[in-house]
């Protein structure tokens, strides 16, 4: 009687820890609507990263069209949105998306619930609607709010993917997490203005990384005043909704595809991800270990029928 109750509590305890260890394992839904930065190539390269580090479960969400190829240039529609519904983690690249109310509804209830959220460069203008007046707020107000700032300026383009256009530093006296292993670098994206003339950063923003821009519109124009050359390009903060509880948010304004290729910027998205997630204790001295599981080679960035032609979404 005493070998069977013992092992009864051998079998309950390592049901126990089974359980235990697999609820340790974050779900994370991916959002991808951006027809000019490839998100559809960046995002889920960074997903397979993830289920390897740590065994995360991972749900994508496409931009697709009528017959379900992804489509970043299909601006009403993003599939699986109700992944959102028991997420432990939003991660949001979109670019003025005009979803549905049954679709838009998945994202703005995340962001009430007041868990984590992981944004990236377009992500500051996520939505456009135009024509409705009902939902204008979520153009400008909405991203300000959760992000930290709205759709703004950039310093130009020039030579898309041709050529670095940002440099990216790390401000002085910080210490974060969300730095181990990350390294100054030259980055692809032209430089977001998210800080200084007229406009700042809004909430309890906290930036660590900063970015020069290289080659600027602005300065060429005289109008360094309004825009200066080198402006906050990652940040922490929080969101409280509805729920009263307060959200971790890490955001980025970089995020072209090419960025994406640079060690640092793949290991600043991946700690900055376990950042919001509660997990900094987690982070590696030198960082996630930020390998891609598969080649990583993404077309350039560009607006129109740029991206990969015939991809349909795929399960990690």
């Amino acid at each position: 009687m005493k070998y069977i109750s013992f092992l009864a509590a051998i079998l309950w305890f390592s049901a126990c820890s089974s359980t235990k260890k697999e609820e340790t394992k974050p779900k994370i839904v991916f959002i991808m609507g951006d027809e000019e930065y490839r998100s559809e190539e960046s995002l889920p390269m960074l997903a397979k990263i993830l289920k390897r580090e740590m065994g995360a479960e991972i749900a994508l969400c496409y931009a697709v069209d009528s017959v379900g190829n992804i489509d970043p240039n299909s601006l009403d529609h993003i599939e699986g949105l109700e992944a959102l519904e028991d997420a432990d983690l939003m991660v949001m690249f979109t670019r003025f998306r005009a979803l549905p109310d049954e679709e838009a509804k998945y994202i703005l209830d995340y962001a009430e619930s007041g868990r984590p959220m992981v944004g990236f460069r377009t992500a500051t203008h996520s939505f456009l609607y135009k024509d409705d007046s009902t939902k204008t707020w979520l153009n400008n107000e909405w991203p300000t709010k959760v992000w930290g700032q709205q759709w703004i300026t950039h310093h130009g383009h020039f030579a898309d993917g041709h050529g670095r256009l940002t440099d990216v530093s790390i401000m002085p006296n910080i210490e974060t997490p969300i730095l181990n292993g990350v390294q100054p670098f030259e980055a692809y994206s032209w430089l977001y203005h998210v800080d200084g003339g007229e406009w700042h950063l809004a909430g309890d923003c906290k930036p660590f990384l900063e970015g020069r821009s290289l080659r600027s519109n602005h300065e060429m124009a005289g109008r360094l005043d309004q825009f200066p050359l080198t402006n906050p390009v990652a940040w922490t903060k929080t969101y409280t909704g509805e729920s009263g509880k307060a959200a971790r948010v890490f955001f980025t304004t970089l995020g072209h595809p090419y960025d994406f290729k640079i060690e640092s910027m793949r290991k600043l998205a991946l700690n900055g991800i376990y950042w919001a997630l509660g997990k900094e204790a987690d982070i590696p001295e030198n960082g996630v270990n930020a390998e891609p599981v598969d080649p990583y080679e993404p077309n350039n960035s560009g607006m129109g029928h740029k991206y990969k032609k015939g991809m349909k979404p795929a399960k990690i």
